[in-house]
């Protein structure tokens, strides 16, 4: 039995319920009983900054955080010698995938995640502040704005995306770091001594899945992406490699993450809407990258 958390919304941490459920039990590590974890969960008031009645969460400004970095390091993109877009014209580009992502982000969780709630009360659509955003629904909204900004500038969609790409997993490891900060999105009992207690998960050790998916979305992501990029890539390569490697952390994360309370495991006992969601990323990552290399000539490297 454990307690359900709501998915983080964009402004603010998502509430964490007592309500509990049963999941199927997954081979594990025995939990240590009466051990307590090596490595105690930090109490971080989900609450970064109160002026009066305005208060600023730290998810919420995880997501500042994020996009505000993305949109720095793309911007002095634009100093380089030949670059193909101004400075007005990256910040619209950054503009358009942000909302796309928030958008899509949320759209993206009441389809995939809560689909039956919506339709008992589809005004749920518009209370943000309960929570609910899901990765793969921000993607496709990314993915929107992106084509919208090829579209108004000329621009092939997958040059724009194979710029966009290196720079995800800084906005990923904002958005894990913050779901650390709010206790919520834990991962399932571990006996293993850096497993956590989290506020409203019980009394067992967990897996800091939050910090997994940081470690592996967010930094080991981003390193990737740079080496890979040094090799002058053909187009859409980038966007390739992006969508793969994703798609494999996500995938394997999802063994050690507790899956949402209202899906639970939708086969075998183990698999997961996330890892759902993340087989077609692999697919078409490996895809484009098979189609990159193929192709007769190059349309040039990543800009």
């Amino acid at each position: 039995m454990v307690a359900s958390p709501l998915r983080a919304g964009p402004g603010g941490p998502a509430r964490i319920e007592c309500l509990c459920y049963s999941l199927p039990s997954r081979p594990g590590p025995a939990i240590l009983g009466g051990i307590p974890p090596m490595l105690p969960y930090p109490q971080i008031d989900p609450v970064a900054i109160s002026l009066g009645p305005l208060k600023i969460h730290w998810y919420g400004l995880m997501y500042v955080v994020g996009i505000g970095t993305v949109w720095y390091l793309c911007k002095r993109r634009t100093q380089q010698p030949g670059f193909p877009w101004t400075a007005p014209q990256v910040e619209d580009l950054i503009f358009y995938a942000a909302l796309g992502l928030v958008i899509g982000g949320r759209l993206g969780y009441i389809l995939f995640y809560n689909f039956p709630a919506f339709l008992a009360d589809p005004a749920m659509l518009f209370r943000v502040w309960e929570g609910g955003m899901a990765f793969h629904g921000g993607l496709l909204g990314a993915f929107a704005g992106m084509f919208l900004f090829a579209r108004r500038n000329g621009a092939g969609f997958f040059q724009v995306t194979d710029f966009i790409g290196p720079y995800v997993p800084i906005g990923l490891f904002a958005g894990r770091i913050g779901n650390f900060i709010n206790g919520e999105l834990w991962g399932a009992p571990t006996g293993l001594p850096w497993g956590m207690v989290f506020p409203g998960a019980g009394p067992e050790p967990r897996h800091p899945s939050q910090l997994y998916e940081a470690g592996l979305e967010g930094v080991a992501l981003f390193l990737a992406l740079r080496w890979f990029g040094r090799k002058s890539p053909p187009t859409p390569a980038m966007s390739g490699m992006f969508l793969l490697l994703y798609g494999l952390f996500r995938f394997a994360v999802e063994f050690v993450r507790m899956p949402d309370a209202q899906l639970g495991y939708l086969a075998f006992g183990w698999l997961t809407m996330g890892q759902i969601l993340s087989t077609p990323m692999i697919v078409l990552g490996i895809a484009l990258l098979a189609w990159a290399y193929r192709k007769p000539a190059r349309e040039g490297a990543t800009a």
